[in-house]
C-alpha cells in the first residue's frame, strides 16, 4: 500500500516537473494594450470658463479655439467650454483659476484690475480712437506691461479677444451729455474707475453680474448700463430699455488667461500649438467684433427703444469731462502705463 502511494506522488510530481519545464511563461512577452483606453489616460483636458452668451464675440471665439486645438491636436487636446457662468462668475472666476479648479478663463479688464490697478488703464474713457490702436496697443509693449501683472498671482496671459466699444442705456431719459446721468442708477462691472466716472457726472452705480443685468433693469433696480452693442443683443437688454446712446466711450475686451502652474507642466509642443490655435482664433474674433454693427439689425426691430447718435460737439463734451479721471487714477495706475496711452 505503501508502495503505491509512493509510486503515485512519484507520478504526480514528474508530470509537475514537466509541465514547468514545458510550459514556462514568456515574461518578455508584450501583453495587448487598447490604445483607445491609452489616448483616453494621455488627454489633456482644459475647463474653459466665461460669462457671456455663446453667440457674443467671446463666446464664438471660445468654440472656435475648442474646434481648432481639437483639429490641431488630432484630439490629444479638449477644451470643454463652459459659456454663461455655468460655472463661476465674473465675482469668482479669478480666485477658481488660481486654485486650478478651472484652467483657462477670459474675463474682462474690469474684472482684472481687482487683481492689479493697472488694467483700469482699459477702463478709461476714450483712451483708444478705434479698434486698430487698441489692437496695436495690446499686441505692443501696453499688452506686456498687462500680462507681467498676472505672474505674481499664478496666471498666464496669452491672448487679448475684442468685444467692441461700449454704448449707454436707460429707462429714464435720453443721455446727450454728462448732466444727464444726474440721479440715474446704472449697473456696472466691478472697476472702482467706472464708478467713479459714473458718480462724476451724478450718477449712482450698482456692482452686478453680467447674467443678473437683464433682471435688475427690468424690475427697476437700476436705471441703466454700459455695454457693447453684442452684449446688449445677446442678454437683450434692448427689450427692457427705453433709451439707447450710441457714444463708444469706452473700450470692452477681454485677457484670455491660464493657470501657470498648469501651463507650465503642459509639454512644450501643446503650449505651441495652444498658442498657434489663439492666434488664429484672435485674429478672426477682432474681426467679428469689429463688425458689431450687424447687432444693430436686431435693436432696431424694438419701436420701444429711442436710439440717439452723439454729435462730434457732444462727443468733444463727454471727452472734456472725463479728462478730471486721467488726474485721479494716474497714480494708481502707474506712470509706465498711462505712458501707452494718449487721452481724450
Amino acid at each position: 500500500m505503501k508502495a503505491i502511494a509512493s509510486i503515485g506522488m512519484f507520478i504526480i510530481v514528474g508530470l509537475l516537473a514537466a509541465y514547468l519545464v514545458g510550459y514556462q511563461p514568456n515574461w518578455n512577452e508584450q501583453l495587448y494594450q487598447d490604445d483607445e483606453q491609452t489616448g483616453l489616460k494621455q488627454r489633456i483636458v482644459i475647463k474653459f470658463s466665461h460669462v457671456v452668451a455663446e453667440n457674443t464675440p467671446k463666446g464664438l471665439a471660445a468654440a472656435e479655439f475648442a474646434d481648432l486645438v481639437k483639429r490641431k491636436s488630432k484630439d490629444r487636446v479638449e477644451i470643454q467650454v463652459f459659456p454663461n457662468g455655468m460655472l463661476y462668475g465674473e465675482n469668482n472666476e479669478v480666485a477658481a483659476l488660481q486654485r486650478g479648479d478651472i484652467q483657462m478663463i477670459a474675463p474682462s479688464f474690469s474684472t482684472m484690475s481687482e487683481i492689479d490697478p493697472a488694467w483700469l488703464v482699459m477702463d478709461l474713457p476714450f483712451a483708444f480712437k478705434d479698434q486698430n490702436e487698441v489692437e496695436s496697443k495690446l499686441n505692443g509693449s501696453l499688452g506686456d506691461k498687462l500680462f507681467q501683472t498676472l505672474k505674481p498671482h499664478g496666471m498666464k496671459g496669452v491672448a487679448f479677444w475684442s468685444n467692441g466699444f461700449k454704448q449707454v442705456t436707460n429707462n429714464v431719459r435720453p443721455i446727450l451729455g454728462p448732466q444727464d446721468f444726474k440721479g440715474l442708477k446704472f449697473r456696472i462691472q466691478p472697476s472702482p474707475l467706472i464708478e467713479r466716472h459714473i458718480k462724476n457726472w451724478g450718477g449712482k452705480t450698482s456692482v452686478i453680474p453680467f447674467n443678473d443685468a437683464y433682471r435688475n433693469l427690468a424690475d427697476g433696480s437700476v436705471d441703466g448700463q454700459e455695454n457693447t452693442i453684442s452684449n446688449i443683443v445677446s442678454k437683450r437688454l434692448y427689450q427692457v430699455q427705453k433709451y439707447m446712446t450710441i457714444s463708444n466711450h469706452g473700450y470692452l475686451g477681454y485677457a484670455v488667461i491660464f493657470n501657470k502652474s498648469f501651463w507650465d507642466s503642459l509639454p512644450s509642443d501643446v503650449q505651441q500649438m495652444l498658442m498657434e490655435a489663439l492666434d488664429e482664433t484672435t485674429e478672426q474674433a477682432n474681426k467679428k467684433a469689429a463688425r458689431n454693427e450687424t447687432h444693430m439689425d436686431e435693436i432696431n426691430t424694438n419701436q420701444n427703444l429711442q436710439i440717439s447718435i452723439l454729435t462730434k460737439e457732444q462727443t468733444v463734451e463727454w471727452r472734456i469731462a472725463s479728462k478730471e479721471l486721467y488726474k485721479d487714477f494716474a497714480l494708481k495706475i502707474g506712470a509706465d502705463v498711462m505712458s501707452e496711452i494718449s487721452g481724450p
